[in-house]
């Protein structure tokens, strides 16, 4: 398996084909609007694991979302990625869109291996050096593509969004800048949910691998708000769905001033939630309903649910779960002392009043489409980003002291605060693992469990088998963009958008099948792959190839049947030698196509970084972080190097045959 040390502009073209070619591909089925068109609206969580609703066979309380359920379309065979905004919001690739690796991680070598994930063979660690400045891996949405809300704000559509994104701190990077009429946005990866800040936090700073993580910077229409200027009773979830529900009560009486009541312009409204993103907190109403409910710990909570999906018709009763990867300790639950069970099950508490209080917000904005008469008229979409996160950050060597003495320092982490603002804890993989069963791992990772999330359609377009119906087939986030292009009856603008080439999309519209037209989205043969930090998997049909460094994985290649093994149990590398070398000719092909670079060489050609890429910190655009960043933002923006494609590196190890 060989690959070419440069990166050329491969996303013009797509398995041969050229780039007018595919976007012809892209927008097939789609017709030129006639009558009413759809309103749209897509709601994602953010971790949110596959069975951590109802209607997935949860315990936590999500009556809302289960009445979505109810009346449309479950699908289980629907896939995200690790970088997933990027997708919903362009319909191709992430490392096409800017985010082939998130830019805190490229930033700093400390954040791809907090895990302490072992050197290579030479003895040098394999770090994201290489990926800095690169085309592809800029750490935002890049020129190269045209976002859902453009097209659609083009093609006749008030565009709308409230919650987190996660695609770039500038104000020319902002939702406002890339299409949105209107947007309340979260900018960083993560925040505190209350936007609390320590007084000693302020004072003193935080640990470097906190630095993006803790401060609630939010941008309105493109212009930064001030922390003080929040709402007093910011909580993210009830705060995003009141901006969301503001800004559609403006849409409608937009259209009654214009006097346009026949719904001439619709809207696309999208609802990113920040939770249940660690750290994990929430209003006390909702983490009270599950004290003591998880007190059994994870294992029974996974018996449980695997049951559930069991009874609901969402996997086969012969379905042969994942064992529960190692989580850097042997005991079982019950040699866990009596304080630390607590705080284990008081954390997934929280987590499960996180759910709850998505669930309420969902229920608000439904509510508030009924009260004007535009329920029935939106198609709507309910997912997750990707898997659950099960990150043990406790038990990483390179941040364990740094982050749990900051954390210790500056949080009330006692038994009765979990959950409150001024708490900060996660909850492990063993937890990530009851909610993505019964596929393997969680979040970060190219195996089911990282990638495979629940997924409700409802509303206009879902004509075939609706009502509470479950549909096994596959389907990606790439897919939204186009479907609701089509829907809407937008093209979209490849190869060209204002003056610059862009990227087609990937996806499939996702219309024929709701129609009940098509048997299927993709074909059966379809070829589909992934690749996030160093993890990797291209998949065609029912094979999959995996390959997942040590210490989690076996840091080679590995095969599975998905129709016979969905938990990626059996390895059948060496009894399909030929299936596997097939599956890598595909890999290679994507490798090239939307321009990955390596991190290991079984991945492809390994780049050595060139002497520029060498400086740690300087990567990101604005360190909002700084003394003085959030009030004077201007002093604290940077203009990291970018090399132009088909940059040669200064030399090409490891490659693989």
């Amino acid at each position: 398996m060989g690959m070419v040390a440069c990166i050329p502009l491969s996303w013009l073209r797509c398995e041969g084909q050229e780039i007018v070619e595919i976007a012809e591909v892209a927008i097939a089925n789609i017709a030129a609007p006639t009558g009413k068109r759809p309103n749209f609206l897509i709601i994602v969580a953010d971790d949110l694991g596959f069975s951590d609703v109802g209607c997935f066979g949860s315990e936590i309380r999500t009556p809302n979302i289960d009445k979505l359920a109810s009346q449309g379309v479950r699908c289980t065979g629907f896939h995200a990625a690790a970088a997933c905004s990027a997708m919903i919001m362009t319909g191709t690739d992430h490392h096409i869109a800017g985010l082939g690796n998130l830019i805190e991680f490229t930033n700093y070598t400390g954040w791809l291996r907090f895990d302490g994930e072992p050197l290579t063979e030479s003895g040098k660690p394999y770090d994201t050096k290489p990926q800095r400045g690169m085309p592809g891996y800029e750490g935002y949405l890049n020129e190269h593509v045209v976002t859902l809300a453009e097209c659609l704000r083009d093609g006749g559509y008030r565009t709308m969004m409230a919650g987190k994104c996660h695609l770039g701190l500038k104000p020319e990077r902002s939702p406002h800048s890339r299409g949105f009429d209107r947007s309340f946005a979260m900018l960083p990866g993560s925040a505190n949910h209350y936007n609390y800040r320590p007084e000693g936090e302020i004072k003193n700073g935080t640990p470097q691998i906190l630095d993006t993580s803790l401060i609630c910077l939010h941008s309105e229409d493109g212009e930064y708000i001030p922390l003080d200027e929040l709402p007093k009773d910011f909580y993210s979830s009830n705060t995003y769905g009141d901006k969301l529900i503001e800004y559609l009560s403006e849409w409608k009486e937009g259209n009654k001033k214009e006097g346009q009541e026949d719904r001439d312009q619709p809207f696309f409204a999208y609802l990113p939630f920040s939770a249940p993103h660690w750290p994990l907190q929430a209003p006390k109403e909702y983490i009270d309903h599950y004290r003591g409910v998880y007190d059994k710990g994870p294992e029974v909570l996974r018996q449980k649910r695997l049951a559930k999906l069991v009874e609901l018709g969402l996997i086969d009763k012969d379905t042969e779960p994942h064992p529960v990867v190692d989580d850097g300790r042997s005991e079982a639950w019950e040699e866990f002392s009596d304080f630390e069970r607590k705080m284990s099950s008081r954390a997934m508490e929280a987590f499960a009043g996180m759910v709850e209080a998505i669930d309420v917000n969902v229920g608000r904005v439904l509510d508030h489409l009924k009260c004007i008469g535009e329920l029935d008229s939106t198609f709507i979409m309910f997912l997750s980003d990707n898997g659950a996160e099960g990150a043990a950050y406790e038990a990483y060597p390179l941040v364990r002291d740094s982050m749990m003495g900051h954390i210790r320092k500056y949080y009330n982490n006692s038994l009765e605060n979990i959950g409150a603002a001024d708490s900060f804890v996660w909850y492990g993989p063993r937890w990530a693992q009851a909610s993505t069963a019964p596929s393997r791992l969680y979040k970060m990772f190219t195996t089911e469990g990282g990638i495979r999330v629940p997924c409700i359609l409802k509303g206009p377009g879902c004509t075939s088998s609706t009502d509470g119906a479950i549909r096994h087939e596959f389907a990606t986030v790439m897919d939204i963009a186009p479907t609701l292009l089509d829907m809407a009856g937008v093209k979209h603008p490849a190869p060209t958008y204002q003056g610059r080439q862009v990227a087609p999309m990937r996806g499939k519209s996702m219309s024929s099948w709701l129609r009940g037209d098509a048997p299927s989205t993709h074909p059966p043969d379809f070829v589909y792959g992934w690749e996030f930090c160093g993890r990797a998997a291209i998949r065609r049909a029912q094979w999959k190839a995996v390959f997942i460094p040590a210490p989690k994985g076996p840091h080679k290649w590995q095969l599975y049947d998905l129709s016979k093994d969905a938990g990626e149990i059996h390895d059948l590398a060496e009894s399909y030698p030929k299936i596997l070398e097939e599956l890598l000719v595909h890999w290679d092909k994507y490798v090239e196509e939307v321009g990955i670079i390596p991190l290991h060489p079984e991945l492809g050609a390994y780049l050595e970084a060139t002497e520029d890429q060498m400086e740690e910190n300087a990567w990101i655009e604005y360190e909002y972080w700084r003394p003085g960043g959030l009030e004077e933002p201007g002093k604290f923006f940077r203009n990291p190097q970018r090399f132009p494609d088909g940059i040669a590196q200064a030399s090409v190890v490891g490659v693989v045959a």
